[in-house]
């Protein structure tokens, strides 16, 4: 596939007027030449791609990255390197560069090789991110294995959690859950929240105890060959109250209906609608504040949007959360999110596991 995706950023320079594009987003770096390691440069060119990195990857670089990119390992400055690559590359003049991924170091260097200098530097925003939106069979097959990942490593934490645990414990027994189950890493730090933490979207997990009644929020994910999976389910330890059953009944509906809703061309506005306008007709619009999904791939947040202000269309073959949420300070949330592929035949689900409101032994 990746000789195709080669091709794609090759007519994307086109489009943009480019020479060439420096890239030093690393998910992106890993998009364009399956290279994983923390220090690299890449330039790309209608005629090829040029890869910099440090000596630590030297064996690395070589078993990773295929004969579509020359390789060049650097043991002083990744940025003299690059300088000096781009001297020999013929027929340069206008060259981009991710402006989104620089620090302001790197963005002055730059500027400082842009004065009385030979190229003409022009930053770019989400020229390869919009690439990405689009998976490839492979790419959709990593993330539903990370999503089996996630899934698995719920039905083992959930028998585990009894009231009088702390969220911090809750949350080693599910991280070391996402290892055993085969996650590579974890794609951002694991949510558990409960009772009236549970009202906090991003709450980290912390010190206080489960009590008998309280909601448990849970979101995490895996991570299987760089891909990204993302869930959240909302359990109760102990019996529920009709109040919990109300409001997690809400969120499931909006869940069920934005994620059978969803179809390629369709705005992420558009989406963001059919979980959000069944919530505000049941009464609590003003308690769910964040959109309801966002791409996910080489990074657990990616292109494309789904919330109110999106009006990109969702392209095929993409992969998306919803997450339709109901917060309510004081007493609680109740969050349900899955991953959905946007194929041919119509959405499908990734994440599979119940979405029946599960109450845990206290």
């Amino acid at each position: 596939m990746r000789p195709a995706r080669i091709a794609r950023v090759v007519d994307a320079l086109v489009h943009h007027h480019l020479d060439a594009l420096v890239v030093t987003s690393l998910p992106n770096i890993r998009y364009l030449t399956g290279f994983s390691g923390s220090s690299a440069i890449l330039v790309v060119t209608a005629r090829e791609l040029v890869l910099l990195t440090d000596f630590r990857y030297e064996t690395q670089v070589q078993e990773e990255v295929g004969d579509l990119t020359r390789i060049r390992i650097d043991g002083v400055s990744l940025w003299s390197a690059l300088w000096n690559e781009l001297t020999i590359l013929p027929r340069m003049t206008v060259l981009g560069f991710e402006s989104p991924h620089l620090t302001h170091r790197d963005f002055e260097r730059f500027l400082a090789e842009d004065e009385g200098s030979r190229w003409q530097w022009r930053p770019t925003t989400g020229v390869i991110e919009a690439l990405r939106a689009t998976k490839d069979p492979g790419e959709v097959a990593l993330i539903e294995e990370a999503a089996g990942v996630a899934t698995r490593a719920l039905h083992a934490t959930l028998p585990q959690i009894r009231v009088g645990m702390t969220e911090l414990e809750i949350a080693g027994i599910l991280e070391h859950a996402l290892r055993d189950a085969g996650s590579e890493s974890f794609p951002f730090e694991s949510i558990v929240a409960s009772g009236p933490r549970a009202a906090l979207p991003h709450a980290r997990a912390g010190r206080r105890t489960v009590e008998a009644g309280d909601f448990l929020l849970l979101d995490f994910g895996a991570v299987v060959g760089g891909y990204c999976s993302d869930i959240t389910r909302t359990v109760v330890v102990g019996r529920a109250d009709a109040d919990q059953r109300e409001i997690y009944n809400i969120v499931r509906i909006a869940n069920e209906q934005a994620s059978v809703g969803l179809f390629e061309g369709i705005t992420g506005k558009a989406a963001d609608a059919i979980a959000r306008d069944y919530i505000t007709a049941a009464g609590f619009g003003g308690d769910f504040g964040h959109s309801l999904g966002h791409g996910i791939g080489l990074e657990v947040h990616e292109a494309p949007r789904l919330a109110k202000t999106a009006d990109v269309v969702l392209p095929p073959d993409t992969v998306v959360t919803v997450e339709p949420g109901i917060y309510r300070a004081g007493w609680g949330g109740v969050r349900i999110e899955d991953d959905v592929y946007l194929s041919a035949a119509g959405p499908r689900l990734l994440t599979d596991f119940t979405h029946d409101l599960l109450e845990l032994p206290a």
